[in-house]
């Protein structure tokens, strides 16, 4: 992809595997200086390590994003690190445990929305602090195709998804006027770890009756997402704010 992020800086959480890698790996190739962020932090450290292997600036940040106060410290660490926050893209999400409404659990509910929903909102207040400082930036939040239309047992998650939207748009209304814009990114079934356990827990039917009702008939791959949240961040979307970008091979059309 032709953009060049040389002299930016950009920090993405669940930066360890899937949309979050492939992202991270982007920015680096553009020119961005990194900050990944993962829960697991060998895993955040050995992604960095090997950007930084092959020359980018990277740095690997232990965070869970449902902690506020690890939160603060991931975005205090890359300015730090880097000195400035010019893209970020809160990417790191969790699935629920399959299960209809009247039956889901209330600790499920709260882990969902405690990384999904809350974990964004913080993302959000700590790299807006640093953003309206320097009077620039762009955020790209995770949402979901789930952030558009309902899903049978996955309410938990859909709804988290959905929430995503509102911060967006919010966000988006309130600082524009400050020179930083906030989108939001629908990704589609892509394959990632989590699509990977989809398999291993016995959805491999639910999954390829979801391939078959993409009008593009295949699996997204993570590179397509990275794509798009890049974009976003540049300046060719310079004129683009609260949106929620359906990367999804068509599927919400229907």
């Amino acid at each position: 992809m032709n953009i060049s992020f040389e002299g930016k800086v950009a920090l993405v959480t669940g930066a360890a595997s899937g949309l979050g890698l492939a992202t991270a790996k982007a920015f680096a190739e553009s020119g961005a200086s990194v900050a990944l962020a993962d829960w697991s932090e060998d895993a955040a450290r050995a992604a960095a390590d090997e950007l930084s292997s092959r020359g980018h600036k990277a740095i690997g940040i232990r965070c869970d994003v449902a902690d506020d106060a690890e939160v603060e410290g991931m975005v205090s660490r890359t300015l730090e690190t880097f000195g400035r926050l010019d893209a970020a893209y809160n990417n790191a999400g969790v699935q629920n445990v399959l299960a209809e409404t009247a039956d889901t659990a209330r600790e499920d509910y709260d882990r969902v929305m405690g990384v999904n929903l809350r974990g964004v909102w913080s993302c959000m207040k700590f790299e807006l602090q640093q953003m309206r400082k320097q009077g620039s930036g762009a955020i790209v939040n995770c949402s979901s195709l789930g952030g558009l239309v309902g899903g049978a047992e996955r309410g938990i998650y859909h709804a988290a998804k959905h929430g995503v939207l509102g911060f967006t748009k919010s966000a988006a209304l309130e600082y524009g006027a400050r020179g930083i814009r906030v989108n939001a990114i629908c990704p589609g079934l892509i394959w990632t770890p989590m699509v990977d356990r989809m398999v291993a827990d016995g959805q491999g039917d639910a999954l390829k009756a979801m391939e078959a009702s993409i009008p593009l008939r295949r699996v997204g791959r993570p590179e397509e997402i990275a794509n798009a949240v890049l974009w976003l961040c540049s300046d060719a979307a310079s004129y683009v704010t609260g949106q929620s970008i359906s990367v999804d091979g068509g599927f919400v059309m229907r």
